[in-house]
């Protein structure tokens, strides 16, 4: 059964900054990368950052670049998701995934995930 660590998220003001971690384990395949997409209300699902614990190979939506960074600690099998800049637009709530295999940058584009997690909230608001 998969599991999944995630923790940070809260409530930050614009142009704030927060972290996110999330941690999977009892995955199947050795291959695979982690990421986060959001859901917000009245907007659709939007895949927002994804690193590959293979090779390092990260990808970042365009309206988070600059803003926000995805870096992965192999050793502790957890990904982070450095969010600087706050927009209230990010406001939402962030699920971690799971991607198998060398094709997971399009499965995430595609909306297709392998697992995902019970989902952090960020609230940006002053």
């Amino acid at each position: 059964e998969v599991e999944f660590v995630e923790s940070g998220g809260g409530l930050a003001q614009p142009g704030g900054s927060l972290r996110l971690s999330c941690s999977a384990s009892g995955l199947t395949f050795d291959d695979y990368a982690i990421g986060w997409f959001r859901l917000a209300p009245g907007k659709e699902r939007e895949g927002v950052a994804c690193v590959s614990m293979s090779n390092g190979d990260t990808y970042l939506v365009d309206s988070v670049k600059g803003r926000f960074t995805i870096s992965s600690d192999n050793a502790k099998n957890t990904v982070y998701l450095q969010m600087n800049s706050l927009l209230p637009e990010d406001t939402a709530l962030y699920y971690c995934v799971v991607e198998y295999g060398s094709r997971w940058r399009d499965m995430f584009l595609n909306n297709e995930y392998d697992h995902w997690g019970q989902g952090t909230q960020v609230t940006v608001s002053s």
